[in-house]
């Protein structure tokens, strides 16, 4: 590990040096803002993240070559060899050209929620692998790290430490006082909130927002702030260039708030931004709020805070429109959003090691819609997680499904495989980042035997895969995960080549009617615009007023970039087959 110069803790600036001490002042109060910005100045000077980079603060390399990769690091086995190591290979042969980011979902020793539980931040999990597998992994691809800082695990050093009454650990957990008003508490679970714990003190109430394996921290403490500074910057130094904050919007607790959102919580993340700026300006912070679109935008603030935000309203509002045949839902959003702050990003998914969250369609869609729409992926094999409401009922969460099964037909396998792509193309060719889960490369199925053995909702879209079963399951191009693995692969290459996808380039949604749904991306320069299409209809629709389209199209044909075939139409105009998604490049 190199060490940061003298000569490169001079480009830190006044104002910068300035951001960071009225940020450690509104946290841990004025008095203590000196100390604590001494403190982080000498952390700095032991690290060398930052040498080479240039000191400006500014993200710069982002193309339309970006395209993230979601996956955990056991998600292809084979006995006898690191996962880690078998996926980098996995990824080095198949996909180079088509993904340019791996997220490697936690590959930390972990006691619960497949990684989400973590017992030390430092370490790659024995079973996965070593630091240098992921070293190796980083010379290949841009790396993605979570970065879990709402809770640990109980059986973490750090409990353990709290339980005995020992420093540091035993100012890191956040204790609840059970006979206080926690009605207003906004949790994404239906588990109690405070769990008792016996320590060296006696019984102790610890909050757990999100299981009792799962112990909250407390970020009202200044060490605690320093201990995850370090994480980063070890994180920076193992080749980490995007850190996604896990579950930060209940980062911060306060009495007689919902403990969502707080001022707080978005100063941490502001903190982390001007931290990062200082040590490695090209980092990307990717923040993880699953929740109603206005609160879930609020992490960009005024382009201080997250340089990307996941696009959550996206995935259910997908599913809903292209399950019930109108694109009504989807259209009125996307033209009404608000474009994202100069040098911010949405991050365009579809599904993820989580399943489809509903909350973020609270605003857009009637709560019936949303209930049908959980009603119907039961019908599928899928599952419905809940919540706990304030006034003691329980809401819908997230539907726990892959999204192919979601949108699959076994009665009818290739129009369903039409629409699964008719989605995934949708998704790619949204403003944005896209991010690609590894089992939507493949178009996997509901995990039933996995979910059989946890019994937990989740691994239903969680299945690890056998290299063997892989690649034997690819080599068949008959059978659907090879030929949406083939369609995946070509199209991100080619969607790689256009610079109307790049994230900076403008998005304009048509109005089509409610049967497809119409965008047109235009690159920065302006030198090339390509018009998107997509029907939403399991039968051939045609797309009116064509006129819509004269403006990028001078004749009846043009080229489309997804099959690299010449797209025809006459006076009667454009018809496109059931759920035919084209990308057509305008001359």
């Amino acid at each position: 590990m190199s060490y940061f110069t003298q000569t490169a803790i001079k480009h830190i600036s006044s104002t910068r040096l300035k951001l960071l001490r009225r940020r450690l002042g509104k946290l841990y109060g004025v008095e203590r803002a000196d100390r604590l910005l001494d403190r982080m100045y000498q952390m700095i000077g032991r690290y060398g993240v930052g040498v080479g980079l240039s000191p400006s603060g500014q993200n710069t390399g982002l193309s339309q070559q970006d395209v993230v990769l979601i996956t955990y690091a056991d998600m292809v086995q084979s006995k006898g060899r690191a996962p880690l190591d078998i996926l980098r290979e996995f990824c080095s042969q198949h996909l180079k050209g088509a993904v340019s980011t791996v997220h490697l979902l936690p590959f930390y020793p972990w006691t619960s929620d497949d990684g989400f539980s973590v017992v030390d931040y430092r370490q790659v999990h024995p079973d996965y692998g070593k630091w240098n597998d992921i070293e190796k992994f980083s010379k290949e691809f841009q790396l993605m790290f979570d970065l879990v800082l709402n809770h640990c695990s109980s059986k973490s050093p750090w409990f353990k430490e709290f339980v005995s009454g020992v420093e540091p650990g035993m100012n890191y957990i956040m204790e609840g006082d059970p006979e206080a008003d926690l009605s207003a508490v906004v949790r994404p679970r239906s588990s109690p909130l405070l769990t008792p714990y016996q320590t060296r003190g006696g019984e102790k109430n610890v909050w757990t927002t999100f299981s009792a394996d799962q112990v909250d921290l407390d970020w009202t403490c200044p060490d605690l702030l320093f201990e995850f500074l370090d994480i980063i910057l070890f994180y920076l130094s193992m080749g980490c260039r995007i850190l996604r904050l896990d579950a930060v919007a209940f980062l911060w607790k306060k009495l007689g708030t919902n403990c969502l959102h707080l001022p707080e919580t978005h100063e941490v993340i502001k903190l982390i931004r001007n931290f990062v700026e200082v040590v490695a300006p090209e980092t990307i912070l990717l923040t993880e709020t699953n929740v109603p679109h206005e609160e879930n935008v609020s992490y960009f603030g005024k382009g201080d805070e997250a340089h990307a935000v996941y696009q959550f309203s996206l995935p259910p509002l997908l599913l809903h429109g292209l399950l019930r045949g109108t694109s009504k839902h989807l259209r009125n959003w996307a033209a009404n959003l608000a474009p994202p702050p100069r040098g911010c990003y949405f991050l365009n998914f579809t599904a993820s090691h989580d399943g489809v969250g509903v909350r973020p369609l609270e605003g857009i869609l009637p709560k019936e819609e949303v209930l049908s729409l959980a009603k119907e992926i039961e019908g599928k094999g899928g599952k419905v997680s809940m919540r706990s409401m304030s006034d003691g009922s329980e809401s819908p969460y997230e539907l726990n499904v892959t999204y192919y099964s979601a949108l699959s037909d076994p009665k009818q396998t290739e129009l369903g495989e039409a629409r699964f792509l008719c989605s995934q193309a949708l998704a790619l060719s949204l403003q944005g980042i896209p991010a690609v889960y590894f089992h939507s490369l493949c178009a996997t199925p509901n995990d039933q035997e996995g979910f059989g053995e946890t019994g937990r909702a989740r691994t239903l879209n969680r299945k690890k895969w056998q290299l063997n079963e892989l690649e034997s399951m690819l080599e068949k191009k008959n059978t659907t995960g090879s030929k949406v693995f083939d369609w995946y692969v070509t199209t991100l290459r080619k969607r790689g080549s256009a610079p109307a996808f790049h994230p900076d380039a403008s998005q304009e949604i048509l109005d089509l009617g409610d049967s497809i749904f119409g965008l047109v991306r235009s690159s920065v320069d302006g030198n090339q615009s390509i018009v998107c299409l997509y029907n939403f209809l399991p039968k051939t629709c045609p797309v009116k007023p064509m006129n819509k389209l004269n403006k990028w199209f001078t004749s009846g044909h043009a080229k489309d970039l997804i099959t690299g075939g010449e797209i025809e139409w006459t006076n009667k105009g454009l018809k496109l087959r059931p759920f035919q998604a084209l990308w057509l490049l305008s001359h």
